[in-house]
């Protein structure tokens, strides 16, 4: 068993948009003989950007399981999307990934995204190798890109490589551990030939600076590795690849290598370094879990198929042929085709129709999944994004995942008849698939509303209707998702009584509301004593109070980071009922909150621009008249490189105005930053806008 599991490697290719993915995903299905060619980006022929949407635009918008071999181990790789609105798909990667290359280029470093996705594989523990990509651009510099990710990401990079060359003389690396040197031959269109050589003479002083450098960082890890060092003696490369293998499993150590998977350079030393530096199942601890009957116990399962059964149902995708797919991570056991699971969310058993082994959206059956895989099931009906399914008589809860919360909502409605029978149905789909992607209505209008992380996210939504679903719909202008807060503390009182002959309804619930800190959440508590409100009462009186916060008091937006307190009430013996203290917690906590100077919160968005340095100028004048605030600048070959935060509904047609300003020359990321107070002046005008007047 263990033999098996040692040779399996789970990762993932994680990076800022354009940083090259999915040009290394497709290098490295080519080399590991999983594809006979080598797809293309530009021309829309990739293997893990399958999607419609992916091919026309030149980007990764859902994350694409693939497996392949290398030096008699088995890799299943994940290529994730490198868009801020698709962030999600990365972070439910990474969480059951065991490993991850973070792909950088070597022009600009670490970028925005970047930064992103190096905090999630940081939130739950994934050791990485960094591949510093493209090489073989103008202006790239491989020691300007390791230092970014040691001074923007505090981590540890140390070079296991160095370029041989850059820009346009790239032609090959030093493998500083093996002290040799790869030349990838000049007009090999297909990288698969290179020599190794002695180390170039005006190189060797620099590769052995960079080897000291290696031994300073890996030698503590192993002492027989420090012994030999110390004596000045030769270290064997067995014994730096297991110093090394342990420092970057640690975390404490990044291996970063470098390439150009454009031209077909460096990919095969990259999965040599996948093979020796990045984990196995066994590497691992147990996982750890929850007893879902007593959630204060804690429950470990090995990584072995000697185990009960254990997965994390990490992804669900609509399949046109199969149905719903559920995306599962084995850490312990096995599970069978047609065999029943148990999910302790729902208490429900789950009966696995197939078991499928995904390559990308290609499909083989197979009749069980064993410890470290990950697969595919299809016929589970009842699991969401974040479910455990486990051994019906051994249950166990995994920890589960966090998603933003959408930031843009826009109003959406079928064209005909026919196709509004279908909306609401696909787009429950679609929120099934996506937890950033949100549906409702409202209650005022009518309408339906959607919510996602970006106009990108949404448009993507809308064609997917429209060719996958085969819903036709329009859609209204993006809308900025506000947030309620409050800013004093208050109290409310919620009574609901109702007599009309016989029984009537009686509720009666008063709360304390105060603000929380900005980004806390909000909390509901109960504080009440002598059984004021009896037990049977309390949970739908707490429920009214959340309801209440959901559609807050100002326009209807949810409230964020309020604390409620219930702290009395009263009841009737006859006439009390769960749905009167329902409605009269949300009464109570209505009240409150108008007591309580309600307030509104805007969306502040993390910009980064690339700008020539003749437009910056331009650049801070019109972010100034958006709001918006320098954070930081760095210069970066021949570009100014801005960093601002600016309120989300100031950037809505951004990208036109930032190209007009420059004459095309200037790119921009945003992503998601916090949710900040709306100056008062400027929220009544929004207030008053939103409500209609």
């Amino acid at each position: 068993m263990a033999p098996d599991l040692a040779i399996l490697r789970n990762i993932g290719i994680m990076a800022h948009i354009d940083a090259g993915k999915t040009t290394l995903t497709e290098r490295i299905l080519f080399y590991t003989g999983v594809s006979h060619r080598m797809g293309d980006v530009d021309s829309g022929n990739t293997s893990t950007d399958w999607m419609v949407q992916e091919r026309e635009r030149g980007i990764t918008i859902q994350s694409a399981a693939v497996t392949c071999h290398w030096k008699d181990h088995r890799i299943n790789l994940i290529d994730t999307p490198g868009h801020v609105d698709f962030t999600m798909e990365v972070e439910r990667s990474l969480r059951v990934l065991d490993g991850a290359v973070a792909v950088f280029t070597a022009v600009e470093g670490v970028q925005s995204q970047s930064e992103t996705v190096w905090k999630q594989a940081e939130r739950y523990h994934v050791p990485r190798l960094a591949f510093i990509n493209k090489m073989d651009r103008t202006g790239a510099n491989f020691v300007a890109a390791v230092q970014t990710i040691r001074d923007r990401l505090n981590a540890n990079p140390i070079p296991f490589q160095l370029p041989i060359g850059e820009a346009e003389h790239f032609v090959g690396v030093v493998d500083l551990v093996r002290e040799v040197a790869l030349y990838w031959k000049p007009g090999d269109d297909l990288g698969t030939a290179f020599d190794e050589r002695p180390i170039p003479a005006e190189m060797v002083e620099d590769a052995m600076k960079a080897r000291e450098v290696l031994f300073d960082a890996v030698a503590g890890e192993d002492d027989e590795l420090m012994e030999l060092y110390l004596e000045g003696a030769t270290v064997p490369v067995a014994t730096i690849k297991r110093a090394a293998r342990t420092a970057a499993l640690s975390g404490r150590v990044v291996p970063v290598f470098c390439g150009t998977a454009a031209r077909k350079r460096g990919v095969q030393p990259l999965l040599d370094a996948v093979v020796d530096y990045l984990p196995s199942p066994l590497d691992l601890p147990a996982v750890v879990g929850k007893d879902p009957d007593d959630v204060t116990k804690s429950v470990t399962r090995k990584a072995s198929p000697d185990e009960p059964f254990c997965a994390l149902a990490f992804k669900i995708q609509t399949d046109p042929f199969v149905g719903t797919l559920t995306y599962l991570r084995v850490y312990s056991g096995a599970l069978e085709a047609g065999s029943v699971a148990l999910n302790p969310r729902t208490g429900k058993r789950e009966r696995v129709g197939r078991l499928l082994q995904m390559h990308a959206n290609q499909r083989e059956d197979i009749t069980h999944a064993t410890t470290g895989n990950i697969v595919a099931a299809a016929g589970l009906r009842n699991v969401a994004t974040g479910d455990t399914l486990c051994d019906q008589k051994h249950p166990i809860v995994l920890e589960s995942m966090t998603f933003p919360e959408p930031v843009i909502s826009m109003a959406i409605e079928a064209m005909t008849k026919a196709d509004e029978d279908k909306l609401n149905a696909s787009l429950q789909k679609l929120a099934d698939e996506d937890p950033t992607f949100r549906v409702r209505v409202d209650k005022d209008s009518g309408q339906t509303l959607i919510s996602g992380m970006g106009e990108l996210h949404l448009d993507i939504i809308r064609d997917r209707l429209d060719r996958e679903f085969k819903v036709h719909c329009q859609v209204g202008k993006p809308q900025v998702a506000y947030r309620e807060a409050i800013a004093k503390a208050a109290n409310g009182e919620g009574l609901f009584r109702r007599q009309t002959g016989g029984k009537g309804q009686y509720g009666h619930v008063k709360v304390h509301v105060r603000p929380n800190a900005i980004g806390a959440g909000h909390t509901v508590r109960d504080l009440t004593k002598g059984g004021v409100i009896p037990k049977e009462f309390l949970k739908p009186a707490l429920d009214g109070c959340r309801e209440a916060l959901d559609r807050g008091v100002l326009v209807g937006f949810p409230c964020s980071d309020v604390d409620v307190e219930l702290y009395d009430g009263s009841f009737h013996e006859v006439d009390s009922s769960e749905i009167a203290f329902r409605i009269a917690g949300t009464m109570a906590v209505t009240e409150a909150l108008r007591a309580a100077a309600p307030i509104l919160l805007e969306p502040i968005m993390r910009l980064e621009i690339s700008v020539p340095e003749e437009y910056t100028g331009a650049v801070f004048g019109d972010l100034s008249g958006r709001r918006g605030s320098i954070t930081h600048m760095d210069a970066r070959a021949g570009v100014q490189v801005i960093e601002a935060e600016v309120p989300l509904s100031s950037m809505f047609g951004y990208a036109t105005d930032l190209r007009s300003a420059t004459q095309g020359r200037a790119d921009f990321t945003m992503q998601f930053s916090q949710y900040q107070h709306v100056p008062a002046a400027l929220s009544n005008e929004i207030v008053v806008k939103l409500r209609g007047y």
